[in-house]
C-alpha cells in the first residue's frame, strides 16, 4: 500500500490542485499504474504462497523423518531389551547349570571320601593256618571329610531344616578351616538364618564372609546381601557405600551388575 501510495502521490496530488488541468492521458497512466501495481502486488503475493508451499513440503519432510527415526529407535530399544532379557535368561540358566554341576562335583568328593575312611579288608588266612586272624579294629570312627559333611549339611538345608543344616556347616568350618568348601559352608549359614526370617543374624554372618574370605566367590554375594540389609534398613547412606564397593572389589561378578541397579534406581 505504501508503494501504492508512493506512485500514485503525483497523479493525485495533480488532481486535487487542478482538476480542471486533467486530461484523458493522465487517467490513462494514473490507470496503468493502478494495474502495474495490482501485477507487482500479485506476482509478490505468489512468490511468497509458493515460498509457503516449500517451506510447508519441507516440514512435512522434517515431521516424517523424525517420526521414522523415533519408531526406529522404539525398535531399537525394544529389540535391546528383549536382546537383554536373554541374556539375562542365559544366565539363569548358566547359573543353574553351574550349581548342579558343583552338587554332583561335590558328592563325588563325598563319595571319594567315605570310600577312603573305610576300613582295608581283613586278609584271609594261607591254606593250612590255623591262626585266627587279628581283628581290625581301628582305635576310631574316621570323621567324615570335608565334602561328605558338606553334603549332609547342604541336603538337610534343601529339605528345609536350617536349624539341622547350620552345625553341620560349623563342623565343617571348624574342622577344616582351610577347605575350599569352608566360604561356601559360611555363606550357606547366612542364608539358612535368612530363610528363618532372622536377618540381624544372617547379616552377621554375610560380614564375617567377607571378612575371613575375601577372595572367595561367595564374598560377592554376602557384600551385596549386606547392602541389601541396609537399605531395607533406611540406612540408604550406606548401602549405596556397600554396593559401589560391591562394584569396586569385585567388578565382574554378577552381584556388580545387580549393585549397579541398584544405585541407578537410587538415582532415579
Amino acid at each position: 500500500m505504501n508503494r501504492i501510495a508512493v506512485r500514485l502521490a503525483p497523479v493525485v496530488l495533480a488532481v486535487t490542485t487542478g482538476a480542471c488541468f486533467a486530461t484523458r492521458s493522465d487517467v490513462r497512466i494514473l490507470q496503468q499504474d493502478v494495474a502495474n501495481v495490482r501485477a507487482s502486488a500479485a506476482q509478490a503475493d505468489s512468490a511468497r504462497a509458493a515460498q509457503i508451499a516449500q517451506l510447508a513440503t519441507t516440514l512435512g519432510l522434517v515431521t516424517d523423518s523424525i517420526r521414522a527415526s523415533s519408531e526406529r529407535l522404539a525398535r531399537l530399544q525394544a529389540n535391546a531389551a528383549g536382546d537383554l532379557r536373554s541374556i539375562q535368561e542365559q544366565l539363569v540358566q548358566i547359573q543353574e547349570l553351574t550349581g548342579q554341576s558343583q552338587n554332583k562335583l561335590n558328592e563325588l568328593r563325598a563319595q571319594m571320601e567315605q570310600r577312603n575312611d573305610q576300613p582295608p579288608a581283613p586278609v584271609p588266612p594261607a591254606p593250612g593256618d590255623t591262626t585266627q586272624p587279628a581283628a581290625a579294629t581301628p582305635p576310631g570312627a574316621p570323621s567324615p571329610g570335608p565334602a561328605t559333611l558338606y553334603k549332609l549339611a547342604y541336603d538337610q538345608m534343601s529339605r528345609g531344616s536350617h536349624a539341622t543344616a547350620r552345625p553341620a556347616f560349623q563342623d565343617l568350618i571348624t574342622k577344616y578351616p582351610t577347605s575350599d568348601l569352608a566360604p561356601d559352608a559360611q555363606y550357606w549359614i547366612g542364608e539358612t538364618y535368612l530363610a528363618e526370617g532372622n536377618s540381624g543374624a544372617a547379616d552377621s554372618v554375610f560380614n564375617l564372609v567377607v571378612s575371613t574370605y575375601p577372595r572367595a566367590t561367595r564374598a560377592a554375594s554376602a557384600l551385596y546381601k549386606h547392602g541389601l540389609y541396609l537399605q531395607k534398613a533406611k540406612r540408604d547412606r550406606e548401602a549405596r557405600q556397600v554396593f559401589q564397593s560391591v562394584i569396586d572389589k569385585y567388578p565382574r561378578s554378577d552381584e556388580a551388575d545387580l549393585a549397579r541397579d541398584q544405585l541407578r534406581q537410587r538415582d532415579d
